[in-house]
């Protein structure tokens, strides 16, 4: 699964991704969490970067509890779901992120790991999105993280990993007017480039409510821990 995630853009955010509005407030947080309220990016006529709520609430729910419990949603049973089928087809989005967390099980416990790309600031994870309505018609706009089988970089720490879109494919991925499920589908596969790179980090990213650049730095105490990879 991926339950944590950094998000830190530069000043080339908005041109990476071709955004053509511009959101009043941009921060980075480096322990993003289920039911932040974070950005991605949808199409309308434009690229759009759009504040949504992490954990997805169908638009058929009852109420928003459900969300916590849709951080993720597996690519292998996407079509299955109710909670995802609509939005496979038509609601797609980029989930803007700098890195991510993993959690690998020891006899001392679970020790983080932070995961990214070499010289790439920011990139892209797939996505989906609904939009839940109250009975007064206030909406909540909500995304989900699409997970996959995971690479050789990190099979020995988890069992998922989130679905990193290659950037040529970005496109296509929001574009509504693909409905090719199969095509779309056939992108969501383990991320297999060579540029990323993984180390331990500080279980202080265990706490939601830590915050800031010192979070994603490699954790020294262990070292010979981070040489298993």
């Amino acid at each position: 699964m991926c339950g944590r995630y950094a998000f830190a853009p530069d000043k080339d955010f908005y041109n990476r991704f071709r955004i053509k509005n511009i959101l009043p407030e941009l921060k980075a947080h480096y322990n993003v969490a289920p039911g932040f309220q974070m950005p991605v990016i949808i199409k309308e006529n434009a690229n759009q970067a759009v504040l949504m709520k992490w954990g997805l609430v169908p638009s058929w729910s009852s109420d928003l509890s459900i969300g916590f419990k849709l951080i993720n949603a597996r690519c292998e049973t996407l079509s299955e779901k109710a909670s995802f089928r609509k939005p496979l087809e038509t609601q797609r989005c980029l989930v803007p992120v700098s890195g991510f967390y993993e959690w690998k099980k020891t006899p001392e416990g679970k020790i983080p790991y932070y995961i990214f790309l070499r010289e790439t600031c920011v990139f892209s994870f797939a996505g989906l999105y609904d939009i839940w309505r109250d009975i007064e018609g206030r909406e909540t706009k909500s995304y989900t993280i699409i997970t996959t089988t995971p690479n050789d970089l990190i099979k020995d720490i988890h069992d998922r990993m989130p679905v990193i879109l290659d950037k040529r494919y970005e496109d296509m991925w929001i574009d509504e007017g693909e409905k090719d499920i199969m095509k779309l589908t056939d992108l969501l596969k383990p991320y297999e480039g060579d540029d990323m790179e993984i180390y331990l980090v500080s279980r202080e990213v265990n706490k939601v409510g830590s915050d800031g650049p010192s979070l994603i730095k490699p954790y020294k105490e262990n070292s010979p821990q981070t040489k298993l990879f």
